[in-house]
């Protein structure tokens, strides 16, 4: 087995973590309208009731929305060989970030959540412009 990189290794982490997000309102799902219905559901007509399981849900689709920027960076980055430890360190920031991104959007800080999105939104600019030369 390789050795990863940093940035691949914090890709991997990032990508895990938001592999799993959709659990905890799946589980919220079946326990509010039993396991046969919440299967059958293929409509989505079910509402999630509970405030804190609509925003787990909303915070899932945000996380898979920003991988995807972060993962086509990352990549790329690997690809034209341009790693520093700027990148690496951005790299496990921006996990971190995200991990702490959904617990406080699901735990309802409406401030504290914008700027930890918004400082997400940096290290993404950290590493496109180093891409490009920039840093």
């Amino acid at each position: 087995m390789q050795d990863l990189s940093p940035e691949l290794f914090w890709l991997s982490a990032t990508t895990l973590f938001t592999a799993l997000l959709w659990i905890p309102y799946i589980v919220a799902l079946i326990s509010q309208w039993g396991l046969g219905p919440a299967l059958m559901d293929t409509e989505h007509e079910f509402r999630l009731e509970s405030a804190w399981a609509r925003r787990a849900q909303r915070a899932h689709a945000n996380a898979v929305e920003n991988l995807i920027i972060f993962a086509v960076l990352i990549l790329t980055l690997e690809m034209v060989g341009a790693n520093t430890a700027t990148t690496a360190i951005t790299a496990a920031v921006f996990f971190w970030l995200r991990v702490a991104h959904y617990f406080v959007y699901v735990g309802r800080a409406p401030v504290i959540r914008t700027v930890l999105f918004f400082a997400g939104f940096i290290c993404q600019m950290i590493l496109g412009l180093t891409l490009f030369g920039f840093i």
